[in-house]
């Protein structure tokens, strides 16, 4: 199992290798494909909260190979003293990223793990295999999803996507994109576009980037030009991945996603939702979802070109909530949920159990 992901995309975001883990340093694309190594889960962290790595996927993926790191970093000789450091380690990680569920859900699952082992040792080798077999795990998610989504759309189509739900966002393979590359590879012709993803350009740099580099027809358009898009007939079909959804449909996204489902509404086009069962959190009513607000200096500039006037109050939030009257159906590994969502939702999980 271990050996098939290299043939599902050539771009493995992030990996374990040697006790290091490996990842793709994003903010340097589309320049450069650059891979960056970290051996301490606070050098993870801080590629999570500074977006070297970003998606939902991935960074649940990362915070286990994160707290993969802290359990060889850890002097500890007992069980006790391990998982106390390991707990120092999921809380710092589990702070950088509010919005995203799979996180919170990467972590828990492996501190799970950890508190099943008898041993300092054992604890070790449970933790760093039950990372590895979560990422490998990630990339059959992605292909089942893809193949349950791939029926939706049909030859010759024109899908747009937001922001970047492909293999950048996950550990291979993608979410939204992942249903894409799966509707190619059902035989189907299809070409895609792509919104810049403002402010930090996701959808130019990333998705852009990964479906060039994997030989889709792809155009770009800017945000302000989604309605121009669909009235001008030339989307047929949204996908876009997500962050986190909560049992009643509601789904928050990147930051734009409300504006190009309420434009595909108005225009009656069907919009898709591709997200593993990991990003569905049953717990949280929509109300109280954090929404993470980023720094203003993301929309004051480009790089170091300054577009804003000195002083000027910016409001930055990083994602927005879909309300699920809007949403034609979301795609998981397990099926796809219709309206009425709280129903079908709670049925995939009876599925899963």
């Amino acid at each position: 199992m271990s050996d098939s992901p290299k043939m599902n995309s050539s771009l493995r975001t992030v990996e374990w290798k040697n006790n290091k883990v490996i990842m793709i340093e994003q903010t340097k694309l589309p320049n450069e494909l650059i891979f960056v190594e970290y051996d301490d889960f606070n050098q993870v962290a801080n590629a999570i909260k500074t977006l070297i790595v970003r998606g939902a996927p991935a960074i649940g993926v990362s915070g286990a190979f994160g707290l993969g790191l802290a359990v060889l970093q850890s002097k500890a000789t007992t069980k006790e003293e391990l998982l106390s450091d390991l707990e120092h380690a999921r809380k710092i990680l589990f702070a950088t990223r509010p919005t995203a569920v799979n996180l919170g859900w990467g972590l828990q699952k492996i501190m799970e793990v950890a508190q099943s082992g008898d041993t300092a040792e054992q604890i070790r080798e449970l933790v760093i295999s039950a990372a590895k077999r979560m990422a490998d795990e990630d990339i059959e998610i992605n292909k089942t999803m893809g193949k349950n989504g791939a029926p939706l759309f049909d030859d010759n189509d024109t899908i747009m996507t937001h922001c970047n739900a492909g293999a950048l966002a996950t550990v291979a393979y993608g979410t939204a994109l992942g249903v894409i590359r799966a509707t190619r590879e059902s035989g189907k012709n299809v070409k895609v576009i792509a919104t810049e993803t403002r402010p930090i350009q996701q959808g130019s740099r990333l998705t852009a980037f990964e479906l060039k580099h994997d030989g889709f027809d792809v155009s770009l358009v800017p945000d302000t030009a989604v309605g121009y898009s669909m009235a001008n007939g030339l989307v047929d079909k949204v996908v876009v991945g997500a962050d986190r959804i909560v049992k009643t449909g509601h789904v928050f996204n990147k930051i734009g996603t409300y504006q190009v489902a309420t434009m595909a509404k108005q225009h009656g086009i069907p919009f898709y939702v591709a997200a593993p069962l990991s990003t569905i959190d049953m717990e949280t009513k929509a109300d109280d979802v954090i929404i993470e607000m980023r720094s203003g200096s993301e929309v004051t500039g480009i790089g170091d070109k300054k577009t804003a006037p000195d002083g000027i109050n910016v409001i930055n939030p990083a994602f927005d909530m879909t309300p699920p009257e809007l949403i034609t159906g979301i795609i998981t590994e397990k099926g796809i949920a219709k309206a009425p969502f709280e129903e079908s939702i709670k049925k995939l999980f009876q599925s899963n159990s």
